[in-house]
């Protein structure tokens, strides 16, 4: 089992929460203005690293809450939990 940390909640499991995408992914200023191929590269395609990634999260089985956390893809351990509106913090192995 591995320990979330809910920004509002502190340590919880897992199982309470879901994962929503990419985090820091901007809406298009005119999505009417866009093509089709430029609004299947917003909708659908988006970075896959190994490592350090900014992701959301919604603690679902909580406070229903969102929130951004870093986590190394690779180990799948969180190195930072932090608030939707905050800029993604720097973390030791963050690229």
């Amino acid at each position: 089992m591995q320990l979330i940390t809910c920004p509002w909640c502190g340590e919880r499991e897992e199982i309470e929460f879901r994962y929503g995408g990419q985090a820091h992914v901007a809406y298009p200023e005119d999505p009417y203005a866009l093509d089709d191929e430029q609004w299947a590269q917003y909708v659908f395609f988006r970075d896959n690293p190994k490592g350090p990634f900014a992701e959301r999260w919604v603690h679902a089985a909580g406070c229903r809450r969102w929130f951004n956390a870093v986590r190394d893809t690779a180990t799948h351990a969180f190195l930072a939990v932090y608030d939707v509106r905050d800029r993604r913090p720097h973390t030791e192995t963050s690229r």
